[in-house]
């Protein structure tokens, strides 16, 4: 068969269109799946980053501010100090002055209650008692006395007064200590509870900044494997349909001709015959009878059409 190359060719050709077609198919969808697996993570990766780095600025903003809260907290416990080392120092003070102070009153006050006592000498039988300038004395005395008592029962007061308000101002200042250094204590150790959790969250995020961005790498291979391009994969699709529904066609119609052909041969070499056994002796009847008036004029020309155009192409023997 003079065609059976051509039709080997064409469907050559098919199965290689068709190969190709399942391997860009196969392709296709490898990309579709590779690159939704790669954007999917791609967005994980970039969620997670976002909350840590959302966790690492809320966590050193709350750092940064207890920071703030314990030198505040300092400055104010060290002030507290200084005040009462001041307010004991002023009440030690105080407490010398007075300490002072009262023993000279009772001193100056046992001296005039001395003096308030004395008494004068028995007097002779004979003379009467002096009173004149004794008892001025005596009441000069009794004034300082009484001078003497009050401002001692004024520096008592006063001192009485003093060590309550230094007594009280005292335990308002250890209360509010104690407070204070309570509060400076947890608040140190929450911030450095978020500093350690800062160290940690920064690790992570680097972790992910990593992953991301191996998979962001991955993810422009796959791109420039799949996306990269002039056509795209439906277009090549419908064009190699086309190509082999084409193909297909071509060979469909060349089978119909070849059958076509070779049935025409087949009568050319029946006319030829024919036409040899009328040009011999023995012809007969049917040989006078002339192949016009077995087939018809127009059936003849069109055999002999057909056997000169497969004696042309080699066909005919």
């Amino acid at each position: 068969d003079v065609f059976a190359k051509i039709r080997g060719l064409i469907q050559d050709m098919i199965e290689k269109l068709e190969r190709e077609a399942n391997a860009e198919a196969t392709e296709k969808a490898y990309c579709d799946e590779q690159m939704a697996k790669t954007e999917t993570k791609r967005d994980e990766l970039n969620d997670d980053i976002a909350k840590l780095t959302a966790k690492i600025d809320s966590a050193a903003s709350r750092s940064a501010e207890l920071k703030e809260q314990v030198k505040v907290l300092q400055s104010e416990l060290a002030a507290l100090s200084r005040e009462q080392a001041q307010m004991d120092k002023m009440r030690h003070e105080t407490h010398d002055d007075y300490v002072t102070a009262k023993a000279d009153l009772e001193l100056g006050l046992s001296g005039v209650l001395l003096g308030s006592f004395m008494q004068q000498p028995a007097a002779p039988v004979k003379h009467s008692k002096a009173t004149g300038a004794g008892t001025s004395i005596i009441g000069i005395l009794e004034v300082v006395e009484s001078d003497f008592a009050k401002n001692l029962a004024q520096e008592e007061s006063a001192e009485a007064d003093a060590e309550t308000e230094y007594q009280k101002v005292s335990q308002e200042n250890r209360i509010t200590q104690a407070s204070k250094e309570q509060d400076e204590k947890y608040k140190t150790s929450e911030f450095k509870s978020l500093d350690l959790s800062l160290s940690e969250l920064s690790s992570d995020r680097e972790a992910a900044n990593t992953e991301l961005s191996a998979v962001l790498e991955y993810y422009g291979k796959i791109k420039e494997r799949c996306i990269a391009r002039p056509e795209t994969y439906e277009e090549r699709r419908q064009r190699r349909e086309t190509e082999i529904a084409g193909l297909k066609e071509a060979l469909r119609t060349l089978e119909e001709e070849t059958a076509l052909l070779q049935h025409n041969a087949v009568a050319a070499v029946a006319t030829r015959s024919w036409l040899r056994t009328e040009s011999a002796p023995c012809a007969g009847a049917r040989a006078r009878a002339g192949p016009a008036e077995l087939v018809g004029e127009r059936g003849l020309r069109l055999v002999l059409h057909l056997a000169a155009a497969g004696e042309e192409r080699g066909k005919l023997p």
